[in-house]
């Protein structure tokens, strides 16, 4: 087959210049040779120049995801290895790999494949239909480099069942990849032991990303009253009293969630100090402020309130709102944590939006750490898609 190549209109590929991945629809000028969505393609500038290859799919206004920005590089076994490796040596640097992100995307070059270890069980998440013909490769090739430092992976799940996947021109898929196993594995975080329920947890079956900023709220807990409000499997609430909370409740919407959480308790010995309940926060958050009820910690670690840049608007008041409501629950000199998982929600405009609600809730601000999300979600400047998760944790004070 011919040497397909993408030619990008002048003007156009600022962001890939930037060191971004993509290239966009309407940033290409013409494509010469035959294709079939998910091949590799050449990516040449207006005059020429080469930018590198990487799959195209004109299923996607994300029309091509670059892979290497060197034009004689053949993606192959070899490659994916190299890839694979840079990945994991630079997991063993910067984090507790027992549980990690291995493969996030785009910030380790391989656009579209999310890769977590759960102490010896990988999922996989493919989003990008021209890593499809990758995947399997891939865990391959990772089970052999996990190998050599003495990991034996006993078994491989895939959660390839979010929506992108159909705007690609994929289907959902679900199941596992190679032999059966069970797939409840408990994992060790911070100190704090969970099970992981990689077939029904949200995502890949845990959010990873928050690890360090979970350990950071395990010293402001310490002896304090604190109310960890979407609580999911009880996370940030078993941090608390791992860490010597004198009360903790977590509060989360889903039934499943609490009850995992409430096991999570027990599997701790944490089931006297540590108690959740199953609640809609924006609706018991007034309730128990309305009670009289104050903390001396609040957290706020609410699901994104907007996957798109259209919805933004109404996440913003969303983000107001639950904070308001938070900062009403702080005790005078307690202790706010909240948090914004939508890379739409930018740095700048959540901050603006915490000022409002503080504003409006007559209370004062004094931050205590600003976070992202943790280094094994590493963040590719110039992609701001792998920039989403923002942690603030604050002092409350009263105006006076």
């Amino acid at each position: 087959m011919s040497e397909t190549i993408v030619t990008l209109k002048k003007g156009e590929g600022r962001t890939l210049k930037a060191g971004g991945a993509w290239i966009y629809d309407n940033e290409i000028d013409k494509i010469t040779g035959r294709f079939t969505n998910g091949d590799v393609v050449t990516v040449e500038d207006f005059d020429g120049y080469p930018m590198g290859k990487g799959f195209i799919n004109q299923n996607s206004k994300i029309r091509v995801r670059m892979l290497t920005r060197k034009k004689d590089v053949e993606i192959d076994e070899a490659f994916l290895k190299m890839r694979v490796r840079n990945a994991w040596e630079y997991r063993k640097t910067v984090v507790d790999t027992s549980s990690c992100r291995v493969i996030f995307g785009e910030a380790d070059f391989l656009p579209g494949l999310v890769i977590d270890k759960y102490e010896d069980v990988l999922v996989v998440e493919c989003l990008a239909l021209g890593m499809e013909q990758f995947k399997l490769k891939i865990v391959d090739l990772l089970k052999k480099v996990l190998a050599e430092d003495g990991i034996r992976i006993r078994g491989v799940y895939e959660r390839s069942d979010a929506n992108e996947r159909v705007k690609e021109g994929l289907p959902k898929v679900k199941g596992f990849l190679g032999e059966e196993f069970d797939t409840n594995v408990e994992i060790v975080e911070n100190g704090v032991h969970y099970m992981v329920d990689v077939v029904n947890g949200q995502k890949t079956g845990f959010f990873l990303d928050q690890k360090y900023n979970r350990l950071a709220m395990q010293r402001i807990c310490k002896g304090k009253r604190v109310l960890d409000c979407f609580t999911h499997m009880g996370t940030f609430a078993l941090n608390a009293g791992i860490a010597g909370a004198k009360e903790v409740t977590g509060l989360d919407i889903s039934e499943y969630a609490v009850s995992q959480a409430t096991e999570n308790a027990k599997r701790n010995h944490l089931e006297d100090t540590v108690k959740f309940r199953c609640a809609n926060v924006l609706d018991e958050l007034p309730r128990l402020a309305q009670a009289g009820e104050l903390y001396d910690v609040v957290i706020l670690d609410p699901p994104a309130f907007t996957k798109s840049k259209e919805a933004t608007k109404n996440a913003i008041k969303g983000y107001r709102e639950i904070n308001m409501k938070g900062l009403k629950l702080v005790k005078d000199g307690g202790y706010l944590a909240t948090c914004s998982c939508s890379h739409f929600m930018t740095q700048e405009l959540f901050t603006k939006t915490i000022a409002e609600a503080a504003k409006a809730a007559h209370k004062r601000l004094r931050q205590v750490e600003f976070r992202t999300q943790s280094a094994d979600h590493p963040i590719l400047w110039a992609n701001d898609a792998s920039y989403y998760l923002k942690f603030l944790i604050f002092q409350v004070c009263e105006e006076k």
